[in-house]
């Protein structure tokens, strides 16, 4: 037990709660045998994966233990599709995609659309296709290509998204690449903006953008400042000392990203299911979680009958490239 892990009281017995680690590298290959780990382990309730690829490759190998996982920002529908133990508290990309489009029509005033994303990454190629649907639904003119895994060179890209006269070029990709087309549409000089969904909403981007001429938009679960008293709690025990390795993960600052608010309430949301169960059996607490009624730092969490949480608003952020941080643009939502 840590500093993250309180006790918990099930039939009258306090009981730490155990951490256990497991890192699946943001590769498909790798998610079954990250998935087997905390499995042997003995978890009672895991907690991811990040992205919607990992989660949906590792998903089967929880399915067969019989032990309930709770998405923290997998956005991908296919998640959740076709079986009774994942849930998750973010968002869905058919939202996302639409709540995006819409961004780029009402405050972008796009006619054009450039979309590019990874081939074969279902978190990239469908929210791609969701955003595509509805860009064209409100009358724009949409373009899609893809990259091969391991590009580096996205500079013919960015070409053919200027010589197409884009008015947005939305790039849904992971951070490794975001950086990369990043650094290299400010070297080509792009001056249609970037937009992306939450992967994009990393200090990583942050890093990539600042002193370079370019614009960033995306969506996501949380902004700093969206509850003080977590932005608080959060920075304290980042600075503390001995959590320089946590700070160091953190990008090498206190700035707070979306992923570690919604990681945080994917954590209180699986103690609530816990306590409702009042067992620590994997089968109890998988009957429990569709009950969970719990207010996050991301806002009201619940879950529909399929176990997708409840929401019907997103973040637009974008980067201050002079001073390097995210800046609150507005809410958005699918009615709007």
């Amino acid at each position: 037990a840590n500093s993250l892990t309180p006790s918990i009281e099930l039939n009258g017995v306090k009981y730490d709660i155990e951490l256990v680690y497991a890192d699946n590298e943001s590769s498909t290959d790798k998610a079954v045998s990250a998935a087997t780990k905390l499995v042997s382990e003995g978890c009672s309730v895991v907690l991811g994966s990040y992205g919607s690829s990992v989660a949906i490759a590792g998903s089967q190998t929880f399915a067969e233990a019989g032990i309930p996982v709770i998405g923290v920002t997998c956005t991908n529908p296919q998640v959740t599709e076709g079986n009774t133990h994942y849930f998750r508290i973010c968002f869905l990309d058919p939202f996302q995609g639409t709540v995006l489009a819409n961004f780029s029509k009402e405050k972008l005033s796009a006619k054009t659309v450039y979309c590019l994303g990874e081939l074969g990454n279902d978190y990239d190629q469908g929210l791609i296709n969701y955003f595509a649907e509805a860009s064209k639904k409100l009358g724009m003119t949409v373009i899609t290509e893809s990259f091969q895994k391991d590009n580096s060179d996205f500079t013919s890209f960015l070409t053919n998204a200027k010589n197409k006269k884009a008015d947005v070029i939305f790039a849904p990709c992971s951070t490794n690449y975001a950086q990369l087309i990043v650094e290299q549409a400010s070297a080509q000089g792009v001056k249609a903006p970037l937009l992306a969904g939450d992967t994009w909403d990393s200090n990583v981007i942050l890093e990539a953008a600042e002193k370079k001429d370019v614009k960033i938009y995306v969506t996501t679960f949380y902004q700093e400042g969206g509850n003080p008293e977590f932005d608080k709690g959060i920075k304290e025990w980042l600075n503390k000392k001995g959590n320089e390795d946590y700070l160091k993960n953190n990008g090498g600052d206190d700035k707070i990203s979306a992923v570690s608010a919604m990681g945080y309430d994917a954590y209180n949301t699986a103690l609530e299911a816990i306590k409702l169960a009042n067992s620590g059996k994997a089968a109890d607490i998988l009957a429990k979680l569709p009950e969970v009624k719990y207010t996050g730092v991301s806002g009201e969490i619940t879950f529909n009958d399929i176990g997708d949480a409840n929401r019907d608003v997103a973040y637009v952020k974008q980067v201050n490239t002079k001073t390097g941080n995210w800046e609150f643009v507005t809410e958005q939502s699918v009615s709007k």
